[in-house]
């Protein structure tokens, strides 16, 4: 699947969080507080969407309900993987201490992490 923009982004998380199938409606109801769009240009956004596999519209009703083709796990992870690859060639070693030299990183955050990697470790997935 290919990258969403920003807005696309904002569309597919809220139809992560309702799971089930919405309207183009329902869809701008819920995106009204950050974009003043109008239908026409939801649908344009949605119609890209769908181009990039990231969503599918059900017509078989006079009402078409859209949702989401890729779970949010699923984009995370492609995401996730592709930033670590562009911007730190796959070291997630380099990326932490990218995080912690800026400051970003707690004291905290870095115990939960130590905790989630031996976890990995005892499970035997590190």
């Amino acid at each position: 699947m290919k990258k969403l923009s920003e807005a696309e982004f904002e569309i597919i998380q809220v139809l992560w969080k309702h799971k089930a199938p919405m309207t183009s409606n329902q869809i701008l109801d819920e995106i009204k507080d950050n974009r003043q769009w109008k239908l026409a240009s939801l649908m344009t956004t949605l119609a890209r969407m769908a181009e990039k596999g990231a969503v599918y519209c059900d017509r078989t009703t006079r009402t078409n309900y859209y949702k989401a083709l890729v779970s949010e796990d699923e984009y995370k992870i492609t995401e996730g993987t592709s930033f670590l690859e562009k911007m730190f060639n796959r070291s997630a070693k380099d990326f932490i201490a990218s995080l912690y030299q800026g400051k970003q990183m707690s004291g905290k955050d870095i115990q939960e992490l130590r905790e989630y990697l031996d976890t990995l470790e005892k499970k035997g997935e590190a």
